[in-house]
């Protein structure tokens, strides 16, 4: 595997501050045309990316700010985690979640400041672009696999261009607001966000880092000769 890849892959991380710079559409244009090229069951090439900046975008975190303080209820059209989840998948979840509330310098029992963050997730970080994610209600499961290879791929290539991004989930939260405010079609579904623009690496939460499992936790190889 070449150097340079290796590198672009242990650089990558998910951008939570951004700089003011705006992003330059043929750039974004580049990165969505890579993203297409992930494989795809049957070439069927599953999820669309509705790209929003400027005055496009502002109106949609109004929105999204709109439905928080007037309490609407969060729908989601798909599961993103386990209904019931494992005692070492809640103990991973929480590690990570401390450790980002750590570099962000909010403490354990600070509900408000923890709050306040997450919301900060509807306002794409502030990025100067905005990504709504969407896919076929009709789309197996396997499809959204595909989708994710994409995702990658796109954060791949953003990393490439010398952007910073960040997917963001809990947009689906919200996917019937999105979907009324875009004027989406009946037939798609919100998935997720993305944020992408110039990182702000003065931002200390920009140089939090997840764990990552050893290759003996989630591998295994047999058929090799032991040399």
């Amino acid at each position: 595997m070449p150097s340079d890849f290796n590198q672009l892959l242990s650089q990558r991380r998910s951008i939570r501050a951004y700089k003011t710079d705006p992003v330059d559409r043929l750039v974004v244009e580049r990165i969505c045309s890579a993203a297409r090229r992930a494989p795809s069951g049957a070439n069927l090439q599953p999820g669309k990316f509705h790209v929003l900046s400027g005055t496009a975008l502002d109106s949609l975190k109004t929105r999204l700010d709109k439905a928080q303080q007037d309490g609407t209820p969060i729908e989601q059209e798909y599961s993103y985690f386990p209904k019931v989840m494992s005692a070492d998948l809640k103990d991973r979840q929480r590690r990570a979640g401390f450790a980002l509330y750590e570099a962000l310098g909010i403490a354990k029992r600070d509900v408000k400041g923890r709050r306040e963050q997450f919301a900060r997730n509807y306002r794409f970080f502030d990025a100067p672009v905005g990504i709504v994610v969407t896919i076929d209600r009709d789309m197996g499961k396997g499809c959204f696999m595909d989708l994710g290879m994409s995702l990658m791929t796109f954060l791949l290539a953003a990393e490439n261009e010398g952007l910073g991004a960040t997917g963001i989930g809990a947009l689906a939260n919200y996917g019937g607001v999105v979907h009324d405010h875009l004027h989406l079609p009946d037939d798609e579904m919100v998935v997720c966000g993305i944020a992408v623009g110039v990182a702000d690496m003065s931002a200390e939460v920009n140089h939090f880092r997840t764990e990552r499992l050893a290759l003996e936790e989630f591998s295994s190889f047999s058929g090799f000769e032991r040399k």
